[in-house]
């Protein structure tokens, strides 16, 4: 197998992408929407954010415990703003994870952290891009879960939201990364 050079944004700038989108499903979601019940026993909105959340706080602990690790938000009580400044806050916990992980700007080129550990139960991962690949895969399933709950919940996202999330040029810009070549 071909090994590939790294070019291009780095993990760290790749996850931010994926946080703008989270932030930016979380910013025109329906109010009416992030505690309703869905039909079907699933996660309610509100759940959904709070899990990813929750979720990142794991991977944080057992993947780099020298790290702060946020508070758990409680998705019962937690609401929408809440929801938005933890996952912010957890966000940019897991990109300093990933910059010591994949070396000091999060491109790969080794760094503190050794292994992945996604849960206590799992087996860890030797260090690498499979760690972003996984996160970034978890957070796109959830994200797709809201959008479909939202629109079965009467309250469908608008075109500029849902084709938003796949203007990456853009959301690089927004975030002030460097372009897409």
């Amino acid at each position: 197998m071909q090994q590939c050079t790294q070019s291009g944004p780095t993990a760290v700038q790749i996850f931010a992408a994926n946080e703008r989108m989270n932030q930016m499903l979380m910013e025109h979601l329906d109010p009416a929407t992030w505690r309703a019940s869905p039909p079907g026993k699933v996660r309610s909105i509100a759940a959904i954010f709070t899990h990813v959340h929750n979720v990142r706080t794991k991977w944080i602990r057992l993947t780099a415990p020298h790290l702060k690790v946020p508070a758990q938000l409680n998705r019962a009580n937690c609401t929408p703003q809440q929801a938005r400044s933890g996952m912010a806050e957890s966000a940019a916990r897991c990109a300093e994870m990933l910059a010591e992980a994949l070396g000091g700007d999060g491109g790969g080129s080794g760094g503190r952290i050794e292994t992945f550990r996604r849960d206590g139960w799992a087996k860890p991962w030797p260090m690498g891009v499979e760690m972003l690949c996984y996160m970034i895969a978890h957070e796109a399933h959830h994200r797709g879960q809201v959008c479909m709950l939202a629109h079965q919940l009467g309250y469908p996202l608008s075109k500029e939201v849902t084709s938003g999330m796949w203007n990456w040029e853009k959301l690089w810009k927004d975030e002030g990364l460097p372009g897409l070549n």
